[in-house]
């Protein structure tokens, strides 16, 4: 009959053995150390100085004093010795300096694994429920990286589904941004949680924004509202072709430019204006004359709108000539400079001519 148990290696009782209660009573003992097996310490290599009667300690490695050569044991104190005992696979210990259940797995003390995969849910400091099945409760939450880049993804069945990220206040919502019902991303945003406008929302195949916090129309200034380049103005199309489309600006402010009849100006509100200094000329006249002139055509470097009289104003070259002017087109003016009969200068008259484009 073999002297221990297979397991616990627990003593047992013999045949017409004598003093049957030192063997009864030693493996009590040994059942009292290990059957719901408590440790102070699983990092223990240095016997403490004044042990409880029962204390346990995992003995770790290169332990020193009376726990020299018990390396990987549990020294238990007891009847004021250390008694040293072998663990087996698989033993699970609390560990009252960590505050964590241990396994034994051969050679260490190691939390036992725990299940990952599948779970109905978990609660960090709350509790959680079948809709919100991660729920945390705390001050703030930390995602970090493995070394380089962190992405957190947000995936949704199809496109008519939601994948968003929505911000509470007391329970209310008050603003959520993603995609929401299509594929299009978007910032929303309630004052009551029910009512809800579209702050901004973004095209997925051009990136062009749109939304209540963006201009509608070229006419639109409404107070807070986003400028879109198309309707308003800056650097880029301050000075550049004026355009207008039913009488709304749909170009830039300003449009300056020069012809081989002058110069122009063109703004957005329809106003142009066009100057020349045009060819010289000599003022001649009749015997007995007292005026002498000179007539020329000045076609406008940029026509005015079809119908429009432009005012037109203009300088002989010297302060004793005088321009007049005929019945102007669209297109163009005739002019007469006149100077007294004895002058006979050869000037470049300067002309101005202001009225619309459109």
């Amino acid at each position: 009959m073999s002297q221990n148990s297979p397991r616990l290696n627990l003593p047992l009782l013999q045949p017409s053995q004598a003093q049957k209660h030192v063997t009864h009573n030693e493996a009590l003992r040994r059942l009292d150390l290990i059957v719901q097996l408590t440790v102070v310490s699983t990092s223990a290599t240095t016997p403490p100085p004044a042990p409880a009667q029962g204390d346990v300690y995992a003995v770790a490695d290169s332990p020193t004093g009376d726990w020299s050569g018990h390396a990987g044991k549990l020294a238990a104190w007891l009847d004021n010795s250390w008694h040293f005992l072998l663990p087996e696979l698989g033993w699970r210990a609390w560990d009252q300096s960590s505050n964590s259940l241990k396994r034994w797995d051969g050679s260490d003390w190691v939390e036992p694994p725990s299940a990952t995969q599948n779970l109905p849910g978990i609660g960090i400091a709350t509790g959680h429920d079948t809709t919100n099945r991660l729920s945390v409760r705390s001050p703030a939450t930390l995602l970090s990286h493995e070394g380089a880049g962190h992405q957190l993804k947000i995936n949704k069945a199809d496109a008519g589904e939601t994948a968003s990220l929505l911000f509470q206040s007391n329970w209310t919502g008050h603003a959520e941004m993603g995609l929401s019902g299509d594929t299009g991303f978007s910032i929303k945003v309630s004052a009551d949680g029910s009512n809800w406008a579209e702050a901004l929302r973004f095209d997925p195949a051009t990136g062009s924004a749109s939304g209540a916090a963006v201009q509608n129309s070229a006419d639109d200034t409404t107070a807070g509202r986003l400028m879109r380049a198309d309707f308003g103005y800056g650097p880029g199309n301050l000075v550049g072709t004026v355009t207008q489309s039913g009488g709304n600006p749909t170009g830039a402010v300003i449009e300056q430019g020069t012809t081989p009849n002058g110069d122009y100006v063109r703004f957005a509100d329809g106003t142009q204006v066009c100057t020349a200094t045009l060819a010289t000329t000599a003022c001649t006249n009749g015997e007995g004359a007292i005026f002498a002139s000179a007539q020329q055509t000045w076609s406008f470097p940029r026509p005015f709108a079809t119908g429009t009289t432009p005012a037109l104003s203009g300088s002989g070259g010297v302060a004793s000539r005088f321009l007049g002017f005929d019945e102007p087109t669209d297109a163009e003016v005739g002019l007469k400079v006149l100077s007294s009969a004895s002058d006979t200068t050869t000037l470049a008259p300067t002309v101005l001519a202001v009225g619309r484009w459109f």
